[in-house]
Order: structure tokens, then sequence, then C-alpha cells
């Protein structure tokens, strides 16, 4: 069983990168010092797994399906080179994908729910400020489309992501683009994972989103 296939054609899609995560290394601020420099860079290339990634040194993704040369290729290529240890809705630990969202409202929506529970995982009970740069994005290309669509209304499971997993690996392992499918955290919202770092282009960073949470309990305010 298979999504039907949609074109998609779609500007100024949002995701949401915490702000020290931006193209300028923040191993920078840490000496004045070029020797020093130097040897902090050495080391963040040998655990730092973008520069592994651009290395060709990682199982997940090859050197060839990379970004060089083009505006903010090393926040597309974290992307896919930084998975999370525990996957996400549509791809394992060993592979990440350029999530986003085609309203800023659900792309909130969406970071706020997983901040609250990192948030209520270590119990926190204070005041917690984040800041996220807004990176957009244009999509123009095929992608696999759940919206609309019953068959796949497990792929969409708040929690539970084993059955998303499945189907997301059996479409890149057949060369899909991503996905596109309804957002599970803001009705009516839309969302996008994409695949290949090729497909995600004219990114450019914009605004600076600030979330403030009171606490683990409670959403961030407005």
């Amino acid at each position: 069983m298979t999504p039907k296939i949609s074109t998609v054609h779609q500007d100024d899609t949002h995701r949401l990168v915490p702000c020290r995560h931006d193209d300028d290394s923040v191993l920078k601020r840490l000496s004045e010092s070029a020797e020093r420099l130097e040897d902090l860079f050495e080391l963040d290339s040998a655990t730092n797994d973008r520069l592994l990634g651009e290395a060709n040194l990682l199982a997940g993704i090859s050197v060839h399906e990379l970004l060089f040369g083009v505006p903010h290729a090393r926040i597309v290529n974290a992307a896919f080179c930084h998975a999370h240890p525990a996957g996400g809705r549509f791809n394992g630990p060993d592979r990440g994908a350029w999530y986003a969202a085609f309203e800023a409202e659900t792309g909130r929506a969406e970071v706020a729910f997983h901040k609250t529970l990192e948030l209520q995982e270590i119990d926190w009970r204070e005041p917690e400020t984040f800041a996220f740069d807004d990176y957009r994005a244009d999509f123009r290309s095929d992608f696999h489309d759940l919206r609309g669509d019953a068959r796949f209304a497990d792929c969409l499971d708040p929690i539970r992501y084993d059955v998303s997993r499945r189907l997301a690996s059996g479409l890149l392992a057949g060369g899909s683009g991503g996905i596109v499918y309804p957002s599970v955290r803001r009705t009516r919202g839309t969302c996008i994972v994409c695949f290949r770092p090729a497909l995600v282009t004219n990114v450019r960073k914009t605004v600076t989103v600030t979330m403030r949470f009171k606490n683990a309990r409670l959403l961030p305010e407005a």
C-alpha cells in the first residue's frame, strides 16, 4: 500500500532551528587564539556528525547527497546527519530528514509539543525560554501525500512512530522525495518531511521565534 503522489509547489515553509545552531560556529566564541581554535575545530570534526557526513563517514547518508556551495548548506546537511537518537516520525536514528511546516503557526506548535515533552522528562518546574531561527525553504517536486487518506491514519498517531517509520523506510528505499502530511499538533496545519537534501531549495534564515514556558506542564506563552 503506497500513498498517492502529489506535485508540491510550496514556498516559505518553516523549520525552527535552535539559535545556537547557526552557520557561524559556536567554537569561535570559546577562544580568540587561531591555534587554539584549530585544535577545537579538529576535536569537533572528530565528533560532529555533520562533518563526518560531509567526509562520507556516515552509514546513513552518502556525501554525494549532501549540499555544498549553496546558502545554509550546513544547516540542511545537519538535518540529515544529526538524526535524533530515538528517530522521528518518518526517520530512524541513522538518517535524519528535513521536517518543515507550511504555516508558521504549525511549525511553532510542532516544536512546542516536543520541547514540552523534553521539559516533562526532567520534571522541569522553573520558567524556561528557547530561541529559534525560522529557516524558510521552497519545494518544487513530487512527494507522497497522506492528506485525506484514511488508509494511513496510523502514521499520524500522536505518540507511536513505528508504523510511520516503516512506511517512510520503504518509500525512501524506493526513491521517494518525502511525504506531505497533516500536522498532528495543529488542526488544519500541514507538514512536509523531505528525504533528499537536494530538494530543500532557496533556504534563508528569517525571524527569531522565542518560546517561554512557565514550567513543564504548560505550553509556551503566545
